[in-house]
């Protein structure tokens, strides 16, 4: 939403300012010159990437314009699903889990969480780690940099198609430029015809540079860097996972590895301890009417 509102600002103040100076809009009109420096940059996309990354591109621009996923909320469900899934582990043992954590799907617990559910990396960072410790013979510290690996490759894919568009942007003024130079060949041409006729080819010239450099940095570029705020937050949001469940492979009680959890959020979506409990209670109590 932030992403489109930004979009009009930009050009609400470029366009505001230029018919300010009384300019003529029409002059900016140069599908030409779009079609040179769009197509050319696609072009540049096409070549510099496989196909997996070009869905991903696609994928982190759809996402970050739905905003963030990763709110308040999405931390305290978290928070109560993890409660629940520990609390079963302590009275049942890990034995219990297996069942959950081998058909996520269709465990009664996971079904209640969709948001859990639909998310694979996280599903399968949370039951792979789970299945390790339900196997035995690896120690919590050999875990922690299973996990710690698992969301470096994590993060080092979720960024390629930030990086990708990044390169994109940041040849789209050089693109720019190669209209402007197309346009100034067009002029040089049309020497010795009407000025008026001159000065309209110039003016479409110039209008390359300025549609390849207000792509760059008006468009292309932050919404690159958007993706890469959202790439950080998901790395965030397994973080507090890890740490979780490390606590509790250390032999934490299932609240304080939830406290030692919580603790690891970021300060803006951090919940307090209150808020904590009373989802880890209610998640219980709905649990218990169930059965």
């Amino acid at each position: 939403m932030f992403i489109v509102i930004g979009i009009v600002v930009v050009l609400g103040a470029v366009v505001g300012g230029y018919l300010m100076e009384h300019g003529n809009i029409k002059v900016l009109v140069q599908p030409a010159e779009l079609l040179i420096i769009g197509g050319a940059g696609l072009g540049t996309l096409l070549v510099a990437n496989p196909l997996h990354v070009i869905k991903k591109i696609v994928g982190g621009v759809l996402g970050a314009l739905k905003g963030s996923k990763f709110t308040k909320e999405r931390y305290l469900e978290s928070l109560q699903m993890c409660y629940q899934l520990l609390n079963k582990a302590r009275k049942e043992g890990l034995l219990a889990l297996e069942s959950d954590i081998e058909e996520p799907e269709k465990s009664p617990l996971f079904t209640k969480y969709p948001a859990f559910l639909t998310d694979h990396h996280t599903r399968e960072f949370v039951c792979d780690t789970l299945r390790m410790v339900i196997t035995g013979g690896i120690d919590a510290f050999d875990l922690d940099q299973m996990m710690e690996g698992d969301m470096e490759v994590a993060h080092r894919e979720s960024t390629m198609p930030v990086n990708a568009l990044s390169t994109v942007a940041d040849s789209l003024p050089g693109l720019g430029i190669v209209a402007a130079v197309l346009g100034v060949v067009i002029t040089m041409g049309a020497l010795g015809g009407p000025p008026e006729e001159i000065g309209k080819k110039v003016a479409a010239a110039l209008v390359g540079t300025f549609l390849g450099i207000l792509m760059c940095y008006g468009f292309v570029g932050p919404v690159a860097a958007n993706m890469a705020k959202v790439a950080d937050e998901e790395q965030e949001y397994h973080q507090v996972l890890r740490v979780l469940l490390l606590s509790f492979i250390k032999g934490s009680a299932p609240i304080q590895a939830l406290e030692f959890a919580r603790r690891a959020i970021p300060g803006r979506l951090r919940p307090s301890f209150n808020e904590m409990e009373k989802a880890c209670k209610q998640g219980v109590s709905a649990t218990s009417a169930e059965k």
